[in-house]
């Protein structure tokens, strides 16, 4: 299992933020290695899925459906990956990501978990998968952060 979870303050209210991580199609502009978003349906929150094109380091675009499974406006956003019956299925269970929004102070505090639990061989890599996704995380809030201050 590779759960990890990071969280920053940025300087920005809640709702400045929930405008950008409750719309699949602002992933590419926070969400590291993302390409574009596709096939965004429209449904209320949860429900919506989307096909969100992931860059490989070779440049090369792998696609991954994802859906919302809880949404709190201005508070909570939570999304799975749909596993079954494509080629992630090989070596993982589940994806699961968890976004929370808390003010303080006029600034507010975001904190991401994304849970991926690995499928057989694969468990062994847990800690590389851990490190990595620190870092993906990272990326992440440090481009929310940027897109809050105007600079991206």
């Amino acid at each position: 299992m590779a759960r990890v979870v990071r969280r920053r303050r940025i300087a920005a209210p809640a709702g400045a933020l929930w405008g950008v991580i409750a719309d699949p199609y602002h992933l590419p502009r926070w969400w590291p290695n993302t390409q574009r978003v596709e096939s965004v349906t429209d449904d209320d929150a949860e429900g919506t899925s989307w096909t969100q094109v992931l860059e490989t380091k070779d440049g090369r675009g792998v696609r991954a459906d994802y859906r919302c499974v809880e949404s709190d406006e201005g508070e909570r956003y939570s999304f799975e990956q749909e596993i079954e019956d494509t080629p992630f299925q090989r070596f993982v269970k589940s994806v699961h990501t968890d976004i929370e929004l808390r003010p303080r102070d006029g600034d507010t505090e975001v904190t991401i978990t994304l849970d991926r639990r690995l499928r057989g061989l694969s468990r062994l890599g847990a800690w590389m998968m851990r490190r990595a996704t620190k870092r993906q995380l990272d990326q992440a809030l440090t481009d929310l952060e940027a897109i809050a201050a105007g600079t991206s």
